[in-house]
């Protein structure tokens, strides 16, 4: 039933009678249930022979060990497909799965990460129809046994604490646990809410769905509020379905840089003007045809201008209406344009041809991941401007920098090789049998463009590219981070970027050679000279504030009172170390069977406080910890720690005489 209301015959007419292959395969292997077909029950059988626990021995196991296969091969399909584990969408759907398996495993008494070693024989019992499955078995056995032991982090902590709320409301008489409590495991334990469900059912209790929804509700508000107002929503209907579909908006920006069009329609907010001025404000511009590329695909949005005899519209950036169609978002800067009126629109060249630069690397960078770190890693997200690029793309660890110096060899080589690029649009299946590689989750048509790079790199896109290689120039990487579990991001230049980076690079080692008044050849080995020296002078200096801070002693010894047969010593020093003092003060009670130590140490206006005591001046009722408590106070700091010994800090040098002084007092209170 199409959107008027019309039923049309499908293309691929047929009838769902329900009658699955694993249905059939029950039926012609004469067994009762899908974990008795033999592929399933192989996998099962994987599952005992780690956990030691046979299907059929009891109700509650069988139950772990079906929870267990059906999840494992489930999750190893969805991460062969290309979902990433996450909080969101699908790939909550994937971390949830994982985690309930291995609950399960855990109620089985595996201990530790298991489901991982089960993804082989997965693969194996799929091998003939889905060999992708053994291709990318390393790569999806890494991503499972990484979300086992994050979640192992947590679950432990998760179980016991609703291990307490199971408890008390046995003890209560109560069969709900509120909406709440169940959602502080969810939000701090990162324990999913059907985990808690199966706990709570084992139990005979319940949650209250209702209380929790309220809750997590609350947090998305609390989330979206901390973002502002300013992020943009998906498109949505904002009442100008009939002005789009009225205008052609032919893009001719894939061949063309500048077009001779008509304004098809002015829109300002969501009415549909006649004309717009310099007073107009920002406005959104369609044209009968436009070069304009619409920001999609990762790629920006063109700017530019459309001008006419009676005005200059300048384009500030350039988006796509939800039917395709390219809107120009700008404002007037001279005189005035009008609908129907014939103009000139004209992209910024220079800024187009250095976005077609950055998106073609990403290309190349795309295959030469692929080749470094293996098949399983797939474009998970990008952005290309005409400054930098930036690919994301799933891997589960860190890229090395040996890695990544082979991967810039790589695509440096494809663009110094000047492989021709040609954008064809064929029909998807001619796409794929090209071995086209496509973007996971994206929806394409039964036509498709694909851009071949040589024989090097074969995508399904929709952007702008060059149309050689060898105009790239050039390909850095300026960085490499994770930014979420199993997706890492490269951020990288091409081109003039490059050399803008080679300059700066230029610029700053000829500073530091000016510095060290050497040659840039010698600079490391003149650098590792200074290191060596500095690091001797500070040893050389701790080692003479030490000495001079030890001339002190003589002092604190004499100034040393007694209290109910405890020797107790105080001081305060200026610019060493807290270790230094820490082991003046050891050596100080040493020698003395029942001694407290309390030291004062400023540097750089932080205050330093220590306590130390004997085992004998502890029998006594010393007590560090509460010594460096009360003390601290009084120089806007707060610490403690053992009976033995104790440290705090604070940040007001002007109170460490009182603090010294308040410490015999505390002391001579302690002692019993």
């Amino acid at each position: 039933k199409d959107e008027d209301g019309n039923y049309n015959r499908l293309a691929h007419p047929n009838i769902d009678t329900g009658m699955g292959l694993e249905r059939i395969a029950c039926i012609m292997q004469g067994v009762n249930n899908l974990f008795e077909v033999d592929t399933v029950r192989n996998i099962m059988g994987k599952i005992s022979e780690i956990s030691g626990v046979k299907y059929g021995e009891g109700e509650d196991t069988d139950v772990s060990l079906r929870v267990i296969t059906d999840h494992i091969r489930s999750t190893t399909f969805m991460i062969a497909d290309g979902v990433q584990i996450s909080n969101e969408g699908r790939g909550y759907v994937l971390r949830r799965l994982l985690r309930r398996a291995a609950r399960h495993g855990k109620l089985l008494g595996i201990e530790g990460a298991f489901l991982y070693k089960v993804v082989d024989t997965v693969a194996k019992e799929n091998i003939t129809e889905y060999p992708e499955l053994t291709e990318k078995a390393d790569y999806i056995k890494k991503m499972i046994e990484i979300e086992e032991n994050r979640f192992a982090e947590t679950i432990n902590d998760g179980l016991s604490i609703l291990g307490g709320y199971i408890e008390a409301m046995k003890a209560e008489g109560k069969k709900t646990l509120s909406g709440a409590d169940a959602f502080r495991l969810y939000d701090t334990y990162g324990f999913p809410l059907d985990l808690t469900l199966d706990i709570l059912s084992e139990e005979g209790l319940e949650v209250n769905s209702e209380e929790f929804d309220k809750c997590m509700a609350e947090q998305k508000q609390r989330a979206r509020d901390s973002r502002g107002n300013g992020e943009a929503e998906a498109w949505k209907d904002d009442g100008l379905k009939e002005v789009y579909a009225k205008c052609p908006g032919v893009f001719t920006g894939y061949t063309q840089t500048e077009s001779d069009t008509k304004i098809c329609a002015i829109i300002s907010g969501t009415e549909e003007i006649a004309s717009a001025d310099t007073t107009s404000g920002t406005v959104t511009v369609l044209l009968d045809e436009t070069p304009f590329y619409g920001e999609s695909g990762g790629q920006v949005g063109d700017r530019g201008t459309i001008s006419c005899d009676g005005g200059i519209f300048e384009v500030c950036d350039t988006k796509k209406s939800p039917d395709g169609k390219m809107l120009h978002i700008g404002k007037v800067v001279s005189g005035t344009i009008s609908t129907g009126a014939s103009v000139k629109a004209e992209i910024d060249k220079s800024l187009r041809y250095a976005t077609e630069k950055n998106h073609s690397a990403t290309h190349l960078l795309q295959k030469a991941l692929r080749t470094v770190l293996g098949t399983h890693v797939e474009q998970s997200g990008s952005f290309v401007n005409s400054e930098r690029a930036r690919f994301d793309f799933s891997h589960y660890e860190a890229v090395t920098a040996e890695q990544l110096s082979q991967v810039e060899e790589i695509v440096n080589k494809e663009i110094a090789n000047a492989l021709p690029v040609s954008c064809t649009e064929m029909s998807i299946d001619d796409a794929k049998a090209k071995g086209a590689m496509a973007l996971f989750g994206e929806k394409y048509g039964d036509v498709v463009r694909v851009v071949e790079m040589g024989s090097f790199s074969t995508e399904l896109c929709g952007g702008t590219h060059v149309d050689n290689t060898a105009k790239i120039g050039l390909f850095k990487i300026v960085s490499e981070t994770g930014i979420a579990a199993g997706i890492r991001r490269i951020e990288a230049i091409t081109s003039l970027g490059v050399l803008e980076k080679l300059k700066n690079c230029e610029g700053t080692i000829a500073g530091i050679c000016s510095a060290l008044k050497c040659a840039p050849a010698d600079a490391v080995a003149k650098i590792e000279s200074a290191q060596t020296e500095i690091k001797a002078l500070e040893k050389e200096l701790a080692a003479l504030k030490e000495k001079m801070a030890g001339g002190s002693l003589d002092k604190i010894k004499s100034e040393a009172v007694e209290v109910g047969g405890v020797k107790l010593f105080r001081g305060a020093f200026a610019d060493i170390d807290v270790n230094t003092a820490r082991k003046m003060a050891d050596n100080l009670k040493s020698d003395i069977a029942e001694a407290a130590v309390v030291f004062a140490v400023v540097a750089s206006g932080k205050v330093n406080l220590i306590a130390a005591a004997t085992a004998d001046a502890v029998k006594k009722g010393v007590h560090c910890g509460n010594i460096v408590k009360e003390i601290s106070a009084f120089v806007g700091g707060k610490g403690g720690g053992r009976p033995d010994s104790a440290q705090a800090g604070g940040s007001d040098a002007s109170g460490v005489d009182k603090a010294l002084e308040s410490a015999f007092e505390i002391i001579a209170n302690q002692i019993k």
